[in-house]
Parts: structure tokens; sequence; C-alpha cells
């Protein structure tokens, strides 16, 4: 009989180890979500043309005005688009292109302090071709 209840006990706090064990490794902060990272930020968006319809497949440049790197994006059914991971010590520029339209450059300045920064565009000026 003292035999059951040491294993019992044995197995009980084994398994209370383990439980442990693996909330840590889900939850690292103890279940609490990490700080986000102030340094980084986000822009998104919709593209919308000049009659305030969503404009599919339009493409969204980004561009990086310190190191001229350009990113791009091409909207799907909802019209939008996000770019994640930019520094806030940077200036950004937005365009978009489609459907034979472009929009006027906007710009995320790093005076902006939004972690999101929600930048719609609208189509209004013929692309010319080259």
């Amino acid at each position: 009989m003292r035999f059951r209840s040491i294993l019992s006990l044995c197995i009980a706090t084994t398994l209370f180890t383990a439980a442990i064990a693996i909330a840590q490794v889900q939850f690292p902060s103890g279940g609490k979500k990490d700080k986000e990272d102030p340094t980084i930020r986000t822009a998104q968006g919709t593209v919308r043309n000049a009659n305030e319809e969503i404009v599919v497949g339009a493409v969204v440049q980004i561009k990086n005005v310190k190191s001229l790197q350009i990113r791009s994006f091409i909207t799907k059914d909802d019209g939008m688009f996000t770019f994640n991971n930019l520094a806030r010590d940077v200036d950004y520029e937005l365009r978009a292109e489609g459907k034979g339209f472009a929009s006027p450059m906007k710009l995320l300045s790093t005076f902006d302090n939004r972690k999101v920064a929600v930048l719609n565009l609208k189509l209004e000026n013929k692309v010319e071709k080259k």
C-alpha cells in the first residue's frame, strides 16, 4: 500500500514538472506577450481609383529614402497592402500603379510616430507609356 502511494506521488510530480516545462516553451515570458520592438513600424493602406473603388492587382512600391531600396506589394481582393519591419529612423516614399493609372507619392516621415501608419493611395494620374 505504501509503495503505491509513493509511486503515485512520483508520477504526479513528474507530470506536473513536464506541464511546467511545456508551458515555459510555449510562453517563454510567463504567458505575457513579449514587448514589441520600438524601432520598427508598419505601413498599410488601401488602393482605390478615382471613383473610390478598390483596385485589385495594383502594384504598391515603398522606397527607403536612405538606402534607395524598393519593395513591392500586389494588392489582393480587398485592395490592401502592408509593409512590415520598417525602421522608424528612415523616411519612406509610397506610390501605387495599376489599370493604367498611378497615385501621387506619399511620404512616411521619421516624424510620424505611429506604430502602424495608414496611408491610403488613390490612382489619379494616367501612366505615360515610355
